[in-house]
């Protein structure tokens, strides 16, 4: 017996096929598990005292495959806690927003928190620890959640009330001060995204407008150790899909002609925002799209600069046409008595153009874009031209020179519009040397987001910036089982397995969190 099963709720949860996004290793499952007693293959570490937690989109209900988008599936959060080299439980929950309860039969919450950001969609991109808490997030002005050490929902988070209006997907935390940093973004907050530091007791300390080119969906940034840099990118927000589904015909027209001029340009009123927030019904589509006409642009901002609610001084240089989530990392050094900014990153063509329901217009591509701040020349490389995403660094180096970094190879599935089977791989990057390694997996296992957990310096005798432990989800076809994989960060050789009683979908984002 894998495991000791304690709680099983079920919902019905049904998806037709011809959407890559809900078939296969991205299919939803329909019952939160509580399992303790997990079988492990091989020898978890030691050092390992925590919580391994991943978040995603797995639509709680039934969904229409036509225009279903798998950035506004449902939030599920799973979780592994490993302690004393066992693995004492795994659990996995949705997030508790209003349309998940619903769905559920369970009650409504007393009250609600308007301030935390829209009610319409649960958090289901990111879950991390910070400041004791634990906490699930998303984007684009949705409310975030915290969550139990169980991981069950606690509320709708805004920092004690220290931040309104939502939260991004990506913060990063400082390595130096334990601080986290994030660049939000909202339509109702007009042209300009807020850059936020949220410090070590869960309170937003300081907040910074930064005026855009309009309302771009900015999913992440980069961060070093003295600039906080933007992606000002071409997919915006798309004002016909943002008005009401019902609404009588004669003002359809002017609706759309007020949608155009005022959505994503100006700030929207409090008890405007607040009417937007109050609503509770799932939207599972998702009003970006592609936008030839908005300028590529790299923001560059000195982290010291712009007071509380002030707008910002940045730096803006133009690029090619493109689109990036996710950047590896980033760090500025002098060369030739210039400075020099680096910025790694996992870059599209486009986005959201042909492909409205996921990422799969075109394969992603491992890049450098390389700014010369002395005289403000850009130049750009191809890194690596295989299909990959996932990017994860040892985060001890977050924001400076770093020399490994680690990607997911996707391949098929949605990435080829669901022709064919989805197939994974893990790729190590040594920027030193410019080569790649291939981790030795299964050929029947896929793989999500790995990662990286650096082995305490204590334990360590090379202490060497490899010296970790790669960590995260994963689907073993073959045995049609979900697995917790702990790699070794140096080898990409297996070092533990933990057995899980049901398949935990692909999903996005995941974290590490130790135990205080």
């Amino acid at each position: 017996m894998l495991y000791n099963s304690e709680a099983e709720v079920n919902t019905a949860v049904t998806a037709a096929p011809a959407n890559p996004y809900l078939e296969d290793f991205l299919a939803p499952v329909s019952t939160e598990v509580t399992a303790t007693d997990l079988v492990v293959t091989g020898h978890i570490p030691d050092f390992l005292d925590g919580r391994y937690l991943r978040n995603g989109p797995n639509p709680v209900a039934e969904v229409d495959p036509a225009t279903y988008h798998w950035f506004t599936g449902d939030g599920m959060v799973h979780g592994v806690a490993l302690h004393g080299g066992k693995a004492d439980w795994y659990r996995n929950r949705w997030v508790r927003s209003a349309g998940v309860r619903a769905a559920l039969g369970e009650p409504a919450t007393a009250a609600r928190n308007l301030r935390a950001g829209m009610q319409s969609l649960g958090a289901n991109t990111n879950v991390l620890a910070h400041a004791g808490k634990t906490l699930a997030l998303v984007e684009g002005g949705v409310a975030n959640y915290e969550l139990s050490d169980e991981l069950d929902t606690v509320g709708a988070c805004d920092f004690d009330g220290t931040l309104s209006g939502g939260y991004a997907a990506h913060p990063h935390r400082d390595p130096r001060t334990g601080e986290l940093h994030a660049v939000s973004y909202s339509f109702a907050r007009g042209r300009t995204v807020q850059y936020s530091v949220i410090d070590v007791h869960g309170h937003a300390r300081r907040t910074v407008d930064i005026e855009v080119s309009g309302s771009p969906m900015m999913h992440d940034f980069s961060l070093t150790d003295k600039y906080v840099v933007l992606y000002d990118l071409p997919v915006t927000l798309d004002p016909m899909q943002v008005l009401p589904e019902k609404m009588p015909k004669w003002m359809r027209y002017p609706a759309q002609l007020v949608a155009q001029a005022v959505v994503g340009r100006v700030p929207v009123p409090g008890p405007i925002a607040a009417m937007i927030n109050r609503n509770e019904r799932s939207a599972y589509q998702l009003p970006y799209a592609w936008n030839p006409k908005y300028p590529a642009r790299i923001g560059v901002m000195p982290r010291d600069t712009g007071g509380n609610g002030a707008e910002a001084p940045v730096r803006w240089f133009e690029i090619e046409p493109c689109y990036v989530y996710h950047p590896l990392n980033a760090y500025s050094e002098v060369r030739n008595s210039h400075e020099v900014l680096v910025l790694d990153v996992v870059r599209y063509e486009r986005m959201f153009d042909r492909d409205r329901r996921g990422p799969g217009d075109t394969a992603p591509t491992l890049d450098r874009w390389t700014i010369n701040l002395t005289t403000g020349a850009v130049t750009s490389e191809r890194r690596d031209d295989r299909s990959q995403e996932f990017p994860r660094i040892n985060e001890t180096l977050l924001g400076s020179r770093h020399r490994f970094g680690y990607t997911v190879g996707i391949g098929g599935g949605f990435v080829d519009s669901g022709r064919s089977k989805m197939s994974s791989a893990l790729y190590k990057h040594d920027y030193e040397t410019g080569s790649s390694m291939i981790a030795p997996l299964d050929p029947e296992l896929l793989i999500g987001e790995m990662s990286f957990v650096p082995r305490p310096a204590a334990g360590s005798a090379s202490l060497s910036e490899d010296d970790g432990i790669l960590m995260g989800y994963g689907y073993h076809r073959g045995r049609d089982e979900g697995q917790l994989l702990l790699l070794d960060a140096q080898t990409c050789e297996s070092v533990a397995t933990v057995h899980l009683p049901q398949r935990v979908p692909m999903g996005f984002h995941g974290n590490w969190a130790p135990q205080d």
